[in-house]
């Protein structure tokens, strides 16, 4: 296990990352936006259990043969984008549709969608290998299991920073609740994350 001085760092780091708004909160922010609060929380749930794969795949090691691979990194990051545009093109229709309003998206779907979003993110494996590993200590245990720690930390405090991020876009959206603006302020979110993703930025 790290020493105390070390956690203490490690803790500051990450939070001084999370609290900068990131292609997570941005897709997190998206939900509320759109459907409300529980939405919201939901889509964070599966994105932080995203992280939590990666996370589990960055202390077996598995990412170091991703980031060897440019290809696989390209493949996922199209994957990425074109789900991401797919879902803002979703969202605009579900408040396009004439008739009764639309029905809400399942909490189900909703945790699989925040979940594939994380996974197909290369960019969330790469800064867990890049991030994690300037933390750990050889002399202090075996290196999988401190990362393993140190990542579920990592998730754990991010899970308190995009929950309030979520929070914070629900109550906004209540004020000025209005479908179809929320619908293309939520569009406009994925179609960003979408091309951020295709051109390598997010």
């Amino acid at each position: 296990m790290p020493a105390s001085g070390t956690l203490l760092v490690f803790v500051v780091s990450t939070l001084a990352i999370l609290v900068v708004p990131g292609p997570s909160v941005m897709f997190v922010v998206a939900r509320p936006l759109e459907q409300g609060r529980s939405a919201g929380l939901v889509s964070m749930a599966g994105v932080e259990t995203g992280a939590l794969v990666h996370v589990a795949v960055a202390s077996a090691g598995v990412s170091a043969l991703v980031a060897s691979s440019p290809a696989a990194i390209t493949l996922l990051r199209w994957i990425g984008g074109a789900y991401l545009l797919w879902l803002g093109a979703q969202a605009i229709r579900r408040h396009r549709r004439s008739g009764p309003p639309p029905v809400p998206v399942s909490r189900s779907r909703l945790f699989r969608q925040g979940l594939l979003v994380d996974l197909l993110n290369p960019k969330t494996a790469l800064f867990f290998l890049a991030f994690l590993p300037g933390f750990v200590d050889p002399a202090r245990g075996p290196v999988a299991a401190q990362v393993a720690l140190l990542g579920v930390c990592f998730v754990a405090l991010a899970t308190l920073t995009d929950g309030a991020y979520a929070l914070a876009a629900a109550r906004l959206s209540g004020r000025a609740r209005n479908g179809r603006r929320m619908a293309r302020a939520s569009a406009g979110t994925y179609g960003l994350l979408g091309v951020l993703a295709l051109a390598g930025g997010a």
